[in-house]
C-alpha cells in the first residue's frame, strides 16, 4: 500500500480509492466502478487466491502497474458469502455521486462492512446455525460476555466467576466472531477457529456502555432488563453495539432488548460432556448425525437457526 504522502502520485481515481482504504486497512475493499465491484494492490491479490479469481495488472498510477481483480455487481453476494465463511471482513464503497454532473472521480463512500459475525443477508447466513457475534471482558477472575445475532435482534449478555465457565459458554454459544479489548491476551490459550477483532479498551467502559444502550432502547436505565449486578457484561454489550453500529453504517431499530442469562437456571455441560455426547457437532465436526440435527424438522433456514 502506498504511503499517504505519494498520493499525488497517482490518478485521482487511485488517490480517492488509496484515502478510503486508509481508513479499512484490515478489510478487503470492494470499490464499485460501473458494473464490477474492483480491488487492487494487496486486496487484488488476497481475494484472486482466496475466490479464485484472475488478477491482472491495467492501467499505471505514480509510475507503476496497478494489480487489481473484480466481480460482478449482479454476483457479489456469492463472492462475500465466501470470503466471510474464510473468516474475512470486506468494506463496501458504493458510488454515490451523478456521472453527469461530476467532474473528476465519482464521489464514493463506504457504505456497509461485513464481518464474519454481522452478516445480515439470508444468502450469507449458515442455514442450522445462529451467526454469534460476541464481546468479552474480563476484570480479575471475573467474564463478562455479551453475544448477539444481528439477524434477529437477540441480545444477552451474562457475567461468569471461573475460567471454566466461560469454556463451556464458548462451546455453547459457537461465536462466528469475537470481540476483545485491544492487546488482550484473554484467548491465547484456547483452540479456537473464530476470527478475533480487536476493539479499543475503552470501547468497554461500563459507563459509556450503559448510556450506549440507554439510547438504543430508549430507556432512562438498564434496571428494567436486570442488569445490575452484571457491570462486565454491559461493558462487553456497548463495545458490541457500538461495533455492529460502526459496521451496519446505519441505525438498528430491531435491537429493542437485553436478556441477562444466569447459569443457576440453566443445566450446565461442560465443553469436553458437549463435545461427545455429539449435540449440536459430531465427533468428526459435522452438524449431521447430531442430537440437534436429528430433532431439527423445520422446513426453513431461520426455523433451524
Amino acid at each position: 500500500m502506498t504511503a499517504s504522502n505519494d498520493y499525488p502520485k497517482h490518478t485521482p481515481v487511485m488517490q480517492q480509492y488509496l484515502q478510503i482504504k486508509e481508513e479499512h486497512p484490515d478489510k478487503i475493499l470492494f470499490y464499485r466502478m460501473g458494473d464490477f465491484y474492483e480491488m487492487f494492490y494487496g486486496d487484488a491479490e488476497l481475494a484472486a487466491r482466496l475466490l479464485d479469481i484472475s488478477l491482472t495488472k491495467r492501467g499505471q498510477s505514480a509510475g507503476n502497474q496497478i494489480p487489481m481483480a473484480g466481480v460482478p455487481y449482479h454476483a457479489a453476494d456469492g463472492y462475500l458469502a465466501k470470503l466471510v465463511k474464510l473468516g474475512v471482513s470486506v468494506a463496501i464503497c458504493e458510488q454515490s455521486g451523478d456521472p453527469a454532473t461530476t467532474k473528476g472521480p465519482l464521489e464514493r463512500k463506504v457504505a456497509r462492512i461485513i464481518t464474519p459475525g454481522t452478516v445480515t443477508d439470508e444468502a450469507m447466513l449458515e442455514e442450522r446455525r445462529d451467526s454469534l457475534l460476541i464481546a468479552l471482558h474480563k476484570h480479575q477472575n471475573n467474564y463478562g460476555i455479551a453475544a448477539l445475532d444481528v439477524s434477529s435482534g437477540r441480545f444477552t449478555i451474562q457475567q461468569l466467576t471461573t475460567e471454566e465457565a466461560l469454556r463451556s459458554e464458548l462451546a455453547r454459544l459457537r461465536p462466528v466472531e469475537i470481540l476483545l479489548p485491544e492487546a488482550s491476551d484473554l484467548l491465547k490459550d484456547y483452540d479456537l477457529n473464530v476470527g478475533i477483532t480487536q476493539r479499543p479498551s475503552w470501547h468497554f467502559d461500563v459507563d459509556s456502555a450503559t448510556a450506549a444502550l440507554c439510547r438504543q432502547f430508549g430507556t432512562l436505565d438498564l434496571r428494567g432488563f436486570g442488569c445490575t449486578n452484571v457491570p462486565l457484561g454491559v461493558a462487553a454489550a456497548g463495545c458490541l453495539l457500538q461495533y455492529v453500529i460502526d459496521t451496519q453504517c446505519g441505525s438498528l431499530p430491531h435491537i429493542q432488548s437485553l436478556i441477562v442469562e444466569k447459569r443457576e437456571d440453566s443445566l450446565i455441560i461442560d465443553a469436553a460432556t458437549r463435545r461427545n455426547l455429539e449435540i449440536t457437532d459430531s465427533l468428526s465436526g459435522q452438524p449431521k448425525n447430531t442430537l440437534a440435527g436429528i430433532m431439527d424438522q423445520t422446513a426453513t433456514a431461520m426455523g433451524g437457526r
